[in-house]
């Protein structure tokens, strides 16, 4: 619930990664025709557009007041404890299978489940009164978080790989301007319009009914990433497009020809097909320590973002529940999130050395900043330390992204992306389960934000030692020939590719 607004913006990270490595794969292949631009041109607009729009939700950032309010009368303790777990939860349990639906369908009926779920959850929202309700419409936020997978993929489904890179960005902020408008909408109906929150949420419920009938106009993608084999054949026919190999026959270069001898069966097909065999080859690609690294940064501190961002709201209405700016720090967090995300971009390091020392020191300050956000009684800091938290995570994810991205094929990509994600989203369930959740401790907000703060501790002290020991090994065997600082520079990948579970390499 209190997550969704922001992930709308912070979500965008499979798409990131997927353009990242298209970026790379295609910057040597031919240059994209004024006819292909025309005609991809309308279909991206209208996505971007429809982005933008499934983003508008005013109210959002104001559900928590609404839910404490006399018009909905619940207590603080049942939205901390029995409310805000159910979305983790729901979460966890969908995220796989909308993974999967996702290819399989195409897209299209993924965005449109997103809307209908975005439906369900504002009508239950206006009008459901009952504890048992408000815990289904964290389940249908959390299909709906589960949904945003599709939006990220379906971008590349309409164009050709050397306009991955373009598109990504204009998707991306789209839906980061979206939610910025969003936010700063609803804090002036709030603080200027003097809006009641059932109203507000009248106007969010208009905003994502018409999102909703959006996703029915959007075009029905011809091409997926692991299954449709059949929708993908044409693509998969160089000769008869001109066009270079898909990376689905770049990992199976056989399977774009139909077999002279009689049919495999059907288990010997699931076994040799794309994704198995890059499930398979995910094992090898994390014993590379960069790519390790930064999936064990991806998991691990996006599991402790994540729950700053569940339950920020309810501290900041312990903290001071007369003046509510909700939607002004959620407009000023996103803006700075942006600037961090872009200036990460500039950023020179010897990644091989001292990726480490950077997430250590970043982690620290987060840690710090939740020291302060979880023991002040000022609220203009607690949302200053809350905007910087944001700032901080925000830079280091596309550097994540690219240092994973980087060495990986699409599909592979993506799976690493989807891995990750899940992994991070059952630790944020175990600590929903023992520390959040009526069932477990139950603690209140405060004690909610010490125990993030020790995590963060735990993991600055963690990454610190890694440092020291990567640093000193460096040193001791430090040759005469080092490369300079790069921008962003891409893991190092030795000129003969590691073999990977099926013989074949991960950059194919």
């Amino acid at each position: 619930m209190l997550a969704s607004g922001h992930n709308d913006a912070d979500n965008g990270d499979v798409e990131m990664a997927v353009s990242a490595s298209e970026a790379l794969a295609s910057s040597k292949g031919p240059p994209v025709e004024a006819t292909e631009a025309r005609k991809w041109k309308w279909a991206v607009i209208f996505l971007c557009f429809y982005g933008f729009m499934s983003s508008m939700k005013p109210g959002e950032s104001f559900m928590t007041p609404y839910l404490l309010s006399p018009e909905k009368n619940f207590t603080k303790q049942q939205v901390t404890n029995e409310i805000i777990p159910v979305l983790t939860y729901s979460y966890m349990a969908v995220l796989v299978p909308i993974f999967l639906l996702t290819d399989l369908l195409r897209y299209k009926p993924v965005l449109i489940v997103q809307g209908l779920s975005h439906l369900i959850i504002w009508l239950i929202l206006l009008l459901g009164t009952s504890l048992l309700q408000m815990q289904l419409m964290e389940f249908f936020f959390g299909i709906s978080m589960a949904c945003r997978v599709a939006y990220s993929s379906y971008i590349f489904s309409l164009v050709s790989p050397g306009l991955y890179q373009r598109v990504a960005g204009y998707s991306r902020t789209s839906v980061l301007l979206g939610v910025f408008t969003s936010s700063v909408l609803g804090q002036l109906c709030v603080s200027l319009g003097n809006i009641s929150y059932y109203m507000l949420n009248l106007i969010s419920l208009g905003f994502v009914s018409f999102g909703m009938l959006l996703s029915f106009c959007l075009p029905w993608p011809k091409r997926s990433l692991f299954f449709n084999p059949l929708r993908n054949r044409k693509e998969r026919e160089p000769a008869a497009s001109g066009g270079t190999k898909s990376e689905l026959d770049k990992m199976k270069p056989k399977e774009s020809e139909p077999s002279s001898g009689a049919p495999t069966c059907s288990t010997s097909r699931w076994k040799d097909s794309v994704f198995v065999q890059m499930l398979l080859e995910v094992g090898n690609v994390v014993r590379r320590p960069n790519l390790r690294l930064w999936s064990i940064w991806w998991i691990f501190n996006s599991t402790g973002y994540y729950l700053v961002l569940f339950y920020v709201h309810i501290l900041w209405n312990t903290v001071y529940p007369d003046t509510v700016n909700n939607g002004g720090v959620e407009a000023a967090s996103t803006l700075l999130s942006a600037m961090m995300s872009f200036l990460a971009g500039y950023v020179k390091v010897r990644w091989n050395i001292f990726s480490e020392l950077l997430i250590g020191v970043i982690t620290a300050l987060q840690g710090g900043l939740l020291l302060i956000m979880g023991t002040t009684n000022n609220i203009w800091v607690c949302y200053l330390t809350y905007v910087l938290f944001r700032g901080f995570y925000q830079f280091l994810v596309p550097i994540a992204t690219f240092q994973i991205a980087s060495s990986l094929t699409r599909e592979l990509c993506a799976l690493m992306f989807g891995i990750n994600t899940f992994l991070g989203t059952i630790l944020k369930s175990i600590f929903n389960l023992i520390f959040s959740d009526k069932r477990g401790l139950a603690l209140d907000v405060h004690s909610q934000f010490r125990v993030y703060f020790i995590y963060f501790a735990l993991l600055t002290a963690a990454y610190l030692i890694g440092a020291a020991v990567v640093i000193i090994r460096h040193y001791r065997n430090q040759s005469t020939d080092e490369a300079p600082p790069t921008e962003l520079s891409p893991v190092e990948v030795n000129s003969e590719a590691e073999p990977l579970a099926n013989g074949k390499s991960a950059k194919a």
